[in-house]
């Protein structure tokens, strides 16, 4: 280790949804590289140490070295020459790039995605469809003394959630912490989370929605029969027992993993845990919120819905936003071979969307922006390598909670960030589409895509 070491205090871990601000980063500034990370968690400390600088180009055209105002200009022929281009991502990047990719596509009137429509994609579909009482992951420490977690295993996803913001802290209302609590897990099977729950509910598999909608019936006084059991693989005394617990306590937490949107019911196995939360609030103080997976996913949702209305799935070829899942969505433009140029930022779809997306995706342009070298890169037309969120790069994510936090870098890059490329890629594409408008004739209509960003 050398002697230029630098310390950064309440520095930002970006790996996951918890986006845990807490940490205490030693940098080595001559080898470029984080040497110690306290508070970080498992997944955490790995997160800071595996990202050192790597050499090679900061942009390529079909695999050779050029400059980055060549990369630029060819990404923006590509992307202004479509008739339906895409883009897709965004969840590991800042907002003040986010905010760039959905101006660029509103300019090309293509379609813009996120990867919350591949995992909790579903569960925004419910908030629309029912509603959601919500609450920030502070209120959760210092108020909730019952916890259920239904379709997911913290323990190794979000290793901190139970030790930063649910079970374990002391908090203003919770001063003996997890023995002010009542934890609660519901999976079709035990995980490492299990032996933090005080009750365990071991649902049969794609039986959720029947499960809540039980918990509804019996909120609500209404008779349920013992079939139940049958039905759910829960006995009607435990659902009993543990809807008197829900009503009686003073603030009620559901935290929703991936186990109920990426299984049967999907929609509407979110919808009927948001559905279960309102109906409690008849009786107590209870909130309902999806555990998310990317550092800013949930920036990603709150950038597109701030610009277009709704959070992911929308296409501008009509000269304004729409909204379709399984339309628009980026997996069903790809495996319907609509898309014919993709701009895919801080994401790999070509490592893991099904085979018939992947293989269109390696048939069109595409424009990739990574830290690293992936699968997406090495087929993209024009691949960008990038700086780190919240190691190389500053700006702006949004915890699980819908609450922003600012990052502190902890050491610079040779690489530019993603927002330094997307800015002039977003005026280069302006010029164009403006420039052939006029060509035609039809500049009147094109300037309203200039508005959302300043």
């Amino acid at each position: 280790m050398s002697d230029n070491i630098k310390t950064v205090k309440n520095a930002t871990c970006t790996f996951c949804g918890c986006v845990c601000d807490d940490m205490e980063l030693t940098v080595d500034l001559d080898a470029k590289r984080i040497t110690k990370a306290k508070n970080a968690c498992v997944l955490g400390r790995a997160w800071f140490a595996e990202h050192t600088i790597q050499d090679g180009p900061a942009a390529m055209i079909d695999g050779k070295e050029v400059t980055l105002e060549e990369a630029i200009e060819e990404a923006a022929q590509v992307l202004t020459s479509a008739k339906f281009p895409i883009t897709y991502g965004l969840s590991d990047t800042t907002c003040e790039a986010q905010r760039q990719a959905v101006a660029i596509t509103d300019f090309i009137r293509g379609s813009i995605d996120t990867t919350t429509s591949v995992c909790h994609g579903p569960s925004g579909l419910a908030f629309q469809g029912v509603g959601e009482s919500t609450m920030t992951l502070g209120e959760v420490k210092n108020r909730a003394d019952f916890i259920m977690y239904w379709g997911g295993n913290p323990a190794e996803s979000h290793p901190r959630h139970f030790t930063r913001y649910t079970v374990t802290p002391k908090g203003m209302f919770t001063p003996n912490g997890k023995k002010d609590r009542t934890v609660v897990l519901v999976d079709v099977r035990k995980t490492p989370s299990t032996p933090v729950a005080d009750i365990f509910l071991q649902v049969k598999p794609g039986k959720d929605f029947e499960l809540a909608w039980a918990m509804r019936a019996l909120v609500k006084g209404h008779k349920v029969d013992s079939s139940i059991e049958n039905e759910t693989g829960v006995s009607l005394e435990v659902l009993e027992d543990l809807v008197q617990r829900m009503k009686n306590c003073n603030y009620g937490v559901l935290f929703m993993g991936m186990g109920l949107t990426m299984t049967r019911g999907r929609h509407f196995n979110s919808g009927a845990i948001m559905a279960l939360a309102a109906d409690l609030n008849e009786f107590t103080h209870f909130v309902a919120k999806p555990v998310r997976g990317h550092g800013n996913v949930t920036g990603a949702d709150n950038v597109v819905s701030w610009q277009t209305g709704y959070p992911f799935g929308v296409n501008f070829s009509k000269g304004y936003p729409r909204f379709n899942p399984g339309e628009f969505t980026t997996v069903d433009t790809l495996s319907r071979c609509d898309a014919d140029a993709a701009l895919i930022i801080a994401s790999d779809p070509a490592a893991n969307f099904p085979q018939a997306a992947i293989n269109h995706l390696g048939s069109i342009p595409v424009v990739s922006f990574d830290t690293k070298e992936t699968a997406t890169s090495k087929l993209a037309h024009v691949a960008f390598r990038t700086s780190t969120y919240g190691i190389n790069t500053g700006g702006t994510v949004y915890r699980m909670d819908d609450v922003p936090i600012t990052l502190r870098p902890a050491f610079e890059s040779p690489f530019p960030s993603d927002e330094d490329i997307l800015t002039p890629l977003r005026k280069r594409v302006q010029e164009i589409v403006i420039g052939k408008s006029k060509a035609k004739g039809a500049g009147a209509g094109v300037t309203r895509a200039a508005s959302p960003v300043k």
